[in-house]
């Protein structure tokens, strides 16, 4: 048997899963929210061996065995968050990402609160996606607009105007004459139209 067999050299590359989007982010999202909530107990329990130290003076902290994994969330708010989780479009994952280890940076949370950060985030970052998608609406509806309005503009009507015309008359010509001008609005160019 040779050594090429062993590390499978000899077969292609296996290609990138050909998953949903929507569930890859579905998925990177709850898993920083379980390592957030992780995180978040492993700082309580640091927290409450300081209390314990300086309350008693001694340090038993070597002798506790903490479980791993104390707090989760309950089924219901999973799904919650899962849907939520879903609206959000792949691009926004890493702003998302971001925005929620700088919360729970900046709050510090126990473990029950971090699911409840993850929520405010995620409903930020909804309102964000639908606040751009309802500006490019607009703009393209902006655009759709003036598109029809410049096809106005170079539309050409027979209807001309002149105004170099000589035989038409102003309140000016009229005052040189001396003559009384008639009712006609001397200074409305006349219109005439062309064939």
């Amino acid at each position: 048997m040779s050594l090429a067999s062993w590390f499978r050299w000899n077969e292609p590359p296996s290609r990138i899963s050909q998953r949903n989007p929507t569930e890859m982010v579905v998925e990177t999202l709850m898993m920083e929210l379980s390592w957030q909530i992780k995180q978040a107990e492993k700082q309580q329990r640091e927290r409450e061996n300081e209390y314990r130290k300086i309350k008693t003076g001694v340090d038993y902290g070597w002798l506790v065995s903490y479980p791993k994994h104390n707090y989760d969330i309950s089924p219901g708010e999973r799904l919650q968050l899962e849907d939520m989780c879903a609206k959000i479009h792949p691009s926004y994952c890493g702003p998302v990402i971001v925005r929620f280890r700088q919360v729970v940076a900046e709050y510090e949370p126990e473990a029950q609160e971090v699911s409840r950060l993850f929520r405010s985030v995620l409903q930020e970052a909804a309102e964000k996606i639908k606040e751009e998608e309802e500006a490019k609406k607009l703009a393209r509806q902006w655009n759709t607009k003036n598109r029809t309005s410049l096809s106005l503009a170079t539309f050409k009507s027979r209807s001309r105007i002149s105004p170099f015309i000589s035989d038409i008359k102003t309140i000016s010509e009229d005052v040189e004459r001396g003559t009384q001008p008639t009712r006609r609005v001397w200074s409305m160019p006349e219109f005439r139209h062309t064939k």
